[in-house]
């Protein structure tokens, strides 16, 4: 039954288709890249910070866009051709690995739990925001979101009521309630058999996991996805390529919708009826206010919003003209 279940899952995505020293730092024609560890509530987190070419000689403080990606992900996927997209239009932008995923060591490990990754955005906020922090370049009173795919949903909560964030873009989002997450797990009985797997493995001394991708084992969580299992993608050596089963407890009882009418920030939804989840973006749209929008793109699949030069030239177009608003 739990293959099955991953099995439906990943033909529904392919159809719809404080902050320490830095450590290191590498240059590329477009922007520059700096590794740090990010001192924070939740512990030291391992983060990349992308600046425009030259900015170092310049001393103009520039805003920051923190950029996360989808479920299971880390920093070098995604979130970093957004983050290098970004820094390319005058903005610095950071990625980071959650707690227990790529550099960011933890006891617990590979686990997608929504409410923890918001605690840890908030987290990578705060101090980003604080008077301690020795990112001097940042101009922290201009800090913007950028969420892609499940952690769109995070951001949006992270963001929400927090005065040290302006304003939110989110891209490709997944965002589900307990009624889409149902339908989507094939039904309440697998829901509930899913949900009885990660109360075991919950238990268990160390984590129980599964393959996240793979081309060739069924029993993966996103058996033969696309992005996830093709090596010049998102199959990098960075990638942990695991997922904790304990995860389903968080992540099958989350309701990315619930807070929409209390959005208090300016968000920009980047969005495409060709999407994995179009009916959560919807959904979130009705039930926010005024101050949440959406542009839409014809055509685009989820996968080729991660990383095809094109649909993400369009996103960061659009993103930059919202943010150019408020920051």
């Amino acid at each position: 039954m739990f293959k099955q279940i991953l099995l439906g899952l990943t033909a529904a995505l392919s159809i719809h288709a404080s902050a320490a020293a830095i450590k290191s730092s590498s240059i590329s024609e477009e922007n520059i890249m700096q590794q740090i560890k990010l001192e924070t509530s939740v512990g030291k987190l391992a983060a990349n910070l992308y600046l425009p070419s030259g900015h170092q000689e310049s001393t103009e403080k520039l805003p920051v866009v923190l950029v996360t990606g989808a479920w299971t992900t880390v920093k070098e996927q995604m979130p970093a051709v957004y983050a290098r997209a970004l820094a390319e239009q005058g903005y610095a932008a950071l990625t980071f690995d959650f707690r227990g995923w790529g550099q960011s060591s933890d006891k617990v490990k590979y686990l997608e739990d929504p409410q923890r990754k918001i605690e840890d955005i908030q987290a990578v906020i705060s101090a980003l925001a604080s008077k301690q922090s020795k990112l001097t370049q940042l101009d922290v009173e201009r800090i913007a979101g950028l969420g892609i795919c499940a952690s769109s949903g995070y951001m949006l909560d992270a963001a929400l009521a927090n005065s040290n964030v302006k304003t939110v873009a989110v891209v490709a989002p997944w965002l589900h309630d307990k009624a889409l997450a149902t339908a989507i797990y094939g039904g309440e009985e697998n829901v509930a058999s899913l949900l009885a797997a990660a109360k075991q493995a919950a238990q268990k001394e160390q984590p129980v996991t599964i393959e996240a991708a793979s081309l060739t084992n069924q029993s993966a969580l996103m058996y033969q996805a696309p992005y996830y299992t093709e090596t010049d993608r998102g199959l990098i050596p960075a990638y942990d390529n695991l997922f904790n089963v304990a995860s389903w407890q968080g992540w099958l009882n989350y309701d990315a919708l619930a807070t929409a009418n209390a959005q208090d920030k300016p968000v920009l939804m980047v969005a495409s009826e060709a999407m994995a989840l179009p009916a959560g973006a919807k959904q979130y749209l009705e039930n926010a206010g005024d101050n949440v929008q959406a542009v839409w793109f014809d055509g685009i699949s989820q996968f080729d919003f991660y990383d095809q030069a094109d649909a993400v030239n369009k996103a960061v177009g659009a993103i930059d003209k919202h943010f150019s608003k408020y920051l």
